[in-house]
């Protein structure tokens, strides 16, 4: 830490595990949206279901585990702030769609170049889609979690429960705002609202309680004192 003859230093201490979640959270808000044009099938079942879920369930956790260490006010305020990187890359992304191609692009490789601009030209709808179940389904997944835990913690066991239930009932909401908003109309979407909302509460119970677990018990050894 640095004084200056003016002005005199303030103490500031940010928990490691705090910036690594903080870090990671940005970076997976981000890469949610480039991995949602997938569209993988979950064994053993038949179902289809958007890649971004992984990198959803990631915010998730992270925001879990924010909520359980250092609050549910502080939990908030990363989801709101998470909309600094979400808007960062999409402004960019519109920036570099604009910009023409290269000549070597055009003449060479006008199928990565096609490719590139059909996958990233997002319809208006799906932009809008996105932020509104982000935003909707986080802050209802901290709200959860925060109010499951009562006056006390409960231990492994509960953690895993307030993780498991928090994270399924916010997807299930996170499915039905994001498809409603970004397809209703355009074709039909029941099905596809049905499978989305499977699978996502079926990896929420299966997934999430041991990555919180993990998630927690990892944050609290990077705290750890260097002694």
């Amino acid at each position: 830490m640095v004084e200056t003859k003016n002005a005199p230093a303030t103490a500031f201490h940010l928990n490691r595990s705090l910036l690594f979640m903080l870090l990671l959270y940005g970076g997976m808000t981000v890469v949610a949206g480039v991995l949602a044009y997938k569209q993988v099938q979950l064994w053993p079942f038949q179902l289809a279901v958007e890649a971004g879920i992984f990198a959803f369930l990631i915010l998730v956790v992270i925001s879990s585990t924010v909520t359980q260490l250092f609050g549910e006010k502080l939990a908030n305020r990363i989801v709101w702030w998470g909309f600094v990187p979400l808007g960062v890359s999409s402004l960019l992304m519109t920036v570099v769609l604009g910009l023409p191609a290269s000549p070597e692009m055009v003449q060479f490789r006008p199928d990565d170049l096609a490719a590139f601009e059909r996958v990233h030209a997002q319809l208006w709808r799906v932009w809008l889609a996105g932020p509104a179940a982000y935003l909707v389904s986080l802050l209802l997944n901290i709200w959860i979690f925060s109010k499951l835990r009562g006056s006390g913690d409960q231990g492994t066991l509960g953690l895993m429960f307030r993780g498991a239930v928090a994270s399924a009932l916010s997807q299930a909401i996170d499915s039905v705002i994001f498809i409603t908003l970004a397809f209703y109309g355009e074709f039909e979407i029941t099905d596809l609202l049905i499978g989305q909302v499977i699978a996502k509460v079926t990896l929420s119970f299966v997934l999430v309680p041991f990555l919180i677990t993990g998630a927690v018990a990892f944050a609290r050894w990077l705290d750890r004192d260097p002694a």
